[in-house]
């Protein structure tokens, strides 16, 4: 298939499947393989929510609307992997991170220091951290998206 025969409803379920994907990923990553999400991880999954259940669910109901949907599919990955950049920025200590989630805060009505910091890598392969691996997903998905989405025609 060709992208100039792909239609903008196709653009959207595709970037809505991807995004799905990252957040099945980083789901086995929490619950099967032990890693705990931080709270800056949290909100880099729901963005890629957001666009699945657009992508996937919400393009059925488009009516026309499909290269919008698909555009807003396109945005809320991107979105997410940039809050990865973000978070791979104060990893790296290049940025500074929000107090709620880095350095050694505390919660609140407690002398304990939160089990899972932002700023902590957690789990890394080959030196990169899960919030630069979603940043460069995030961003393969978005351009691709992006490239066929310019490329593609209207959905009948």
């Amino acid at each position: 298939m060709r992208l100039a025969s792909l239609r903008t409803d196709t653009v959207a379920r595709g970037g809505g499947f991807a995004a799905l994907a990252l957040i099945l990923g980083a789901l086995g990553f929490q619950y099967i393989g032990g890693v705990a999400p931080c709270e800056m991880c949290h909100w880099q999954r729901w963005p890629h929510i957001a666009a699945a259940i657009i992508g996937i669910v919400g393009i059925h109901f488009a009516r026309g609307k499909a290269r919008e949907l698909a555009w807003t599919v396109i945005v809320l990955v991107l979105i997410s992997g940039l809050i990865g950049l973000y978070q791979s920025g104060m990893q790296w200590g290049l940025l500074p991170g929000p107090s709620a989630c880095s350095g050694h805060r505390f919660v609140l009505g407690s002398n304990m220091v939160p089990e899972v910091q932002c700023d902590v890598v957690t789990w890394s392969l080959f030196g990169l951290s899960l919030a630069v691996y979603n940043a460069v997903f995030s961003f393969l998905i978005a351009g691709l998206g992006s490239f066929a989405l310019l490329k593609a025609r209207n959905a009948p």
